[in-house]
C-alpha cells in the first residue's frame, strides 16, 4: 500500500471513529460532491478542473448559490473560494463545511507549461477534504490556473515537503484572512 492510501485509509478510520464521538455519525455534514462535467465556478464562471489547481466547495446552513442545489463550488481558492467565502459570511451566511482539494490524498504530478509548474485539477469527491485542518502552502513557485494558489495538503509533513522542493510557507485556513487574499492574489 502506497503512502497516500494508508493516509487516506487511518484518515477514514478516524473520521469515522470521531464521527461516533460526535453523536450522530457525522450525518449533520454534507459530504464531498463531485465537480467534473463541466461545472462553472461560482465566483467567476470558469470551467472547474480545465485549469489545474485546487477546487473548493462551501456548503450553508440555510443558504445556497444562485443556478444550482447544492455547494458553492470553485476552480481556485485565492481568486474563488475565499473571496466568495469572506463576502458571504460579511452577509451572515453560515458554512456548514468547506472542502478543498487534498493534495496528501490524491496522486499527482507537477505540469510545466511556459516556464512555470502548476498542480493539476482533482474533481472527484475523494479528492477533497475539511478545507478547515488544511496546511496550505503559499508563495511557492508552482501555479494554479489563475496564478499564485494557496495549495492544501491534511498532513502537515507533505505541506512542509512541498515547501521544500518548491519554496513558499505554510499557512493554517485560521490565518487567510481577506486582506491576505487581496494582496496575494495581486501580486
Amino acid at each position: 500500500m502506497e503512502r497516500r492510501e494508508t493516509l487516506a485509509a487511518l484518515g477514514a478510520v478516524v473520521c469515522g471513529g470521531l464521527g461516533g464521538c460526535l453523536g450522530d455519525g457525522g450525518a449533520g455534514r454534507p459530504e464531498p460532491v463531485d465537480l467534473s462535467g463541466g461545472k462553472a465556478d461560482d465566483q467567476g464562471g470558469m470551467v472547474i478542473g480545465k485549469h489545474g489547481g485546487p477546487n473548493g466547495q462551501i456548503f450553508y446552513a440555510d443558504n445556497g448559490p444562485d443556478g444550482h442545489d447544492g455547494p458553492a463550488w470553485f476552480h481556485t481558492l485565492a481568486f474563488g473560494l475565499f473571496r466568495y467565502y469572506f463576502r458571504h459570511e460579511r452577509r451572515g451566511w453560515e458554512a456548514t463545511a468547506i472542502y478543498v482539494t487534498d493534495y496528501s490524498a490524491v496522486d499527482y504530478e507537477l505540469d510545466e507549461r511556459d516556464g512555470r509548474l502548476y498542480v493539476p485539477a482533482p474533481t472527484a469527491a475523494d479528492t477533497f477534504g475539511d478545507g478547515r485542518a488544511m496546511t496550505y502552502v503559499v508563495e511557492s513557485g508552482v501555479y494554479g490556473g489563475m496564478g499564485p494558489e494557496l495549495l492544501p495538503f491534511s498532513a502537515t509533513d507533505d505541506a512542509r515537503a512541498f515547501v521544500g522542493d518548491h519554496g513558499g510557507r505554510t499557512m493554517a485556513f485560521d490565518d487567510v484572512t481577506p486582506q491576505f487574499v487581496s494582496a496575494y492574489t495581486s501580486r
